[in-house]
């Protein structure tokens, strides 16, 4: 028997920033997450009037949802709630060493794999250099990658180091393996400090082609910068996940404990 939707929403308050369907994609996603799963959503008409939208606008909010797994449609029935196939966390760990993405999820028994879609020598931006501790146009090593967990993309990261500290990164094969622990392995780092920000992004054509998902989606954007004991910056990354599944986890120890 099929579960309906029962709701008292009465329409999108105040002006959003950006195109109508992504908040009234989001406030659907918030929705149906709180759902059992195969609940049928009101008929068009219906969620139009709620909205106060086109069913244009609505189509475009509701096929986002349907790309990244939160529903499901059955001709001739409806559209159901459902749950997106996949759901791993994505932990940055510094309780007992800093651990990152292929680490931790190889640990929890997930296939993780990578692309690496480019690796070179560039000069670093503005930002890059402020966090790396160093000069506009110094050569930093760039590795972007795309990360996916037992067949379904995950997230892209950037990663930037020094090239004068660290010129093998340059050339080591990051399909495989943990960057943290290449410098462990190659440099004798030591990674004793992370500081991380995580914000909110939405996805560009680029990055929709590669994560699946459909422009425009939200994404999830972790920054990190990882330093040695002395406070001397060694690598900074950003990666920019699918939160549909993904989460974000931080593990904090204090007193040493």
């Amino acid at each position: 028997m099929d579960v309906y939707w029962c709701s008292t929403f009465v329409g999108v308050a105040s002006p959003e920033s950006g195109p109508k369907y992504l908040a009234v994609r989001e406030h659907l996603r918030r929705r149906v997450s709180a759902l059992p799963e195969h609940t049928l959503l009101p008929p068009e008409p219906v969620l139009c009037d709620e909205y106060g939208v086109s069913r244009i606008t609505l189509r475009r909010a509701v096929d986002g949802l349907v790309a990244d797994g939160h529903l499901v449609r059955e001709q001739g029935r409806g559209t159901f709630v459902t749950r997106p196939g996949i759901r791993h966390e994505y932990r940055e760990s510094f309780v007992h060493r800093i651990a990152g993405f292929h680490s931790v999820m190889t640990e929890q028994g997930a296939q993780v794999g990578t692309s690496v879609l480019a690796q070179h020598i560039v000069p670093a931006a503005p930002a890059i250099a402020t966090e790396l501790g160093l000069d506009v146009a110094d050569e930093v090593v760039e590795v972007v990658r795309l990360r996916s967990i037992d067949g379904a993309p995950n997230h892209v990261s950037r990663s930037f180091l020094p090239a004068d500290r660290f010129p093998k990164a340059a050339h080591e094969d990051f399909s495989h393996g943990s960057l943290y622990e290449f410098l462990r392995r190659e440099y004798e780092a030591d990674l004793a400090h992370a500081r991380i920000f995580v914000d909110v992004g939405t996805a560009a054509i680029d990055e929709a082609d590669l994560l699946a998902v459909v422009t425009g989606s939200p994404l999830l954007v972790v920054r990190t910068t990882v330093r040695d004991r002395e406070g001397q910056p060694l690598v900074h990354s950003f990666s920019r996940l699918r939160p549909d599944v993904s989460q974000v986890e931080f593990e904090v120890s204090v007193g040493g404990r």
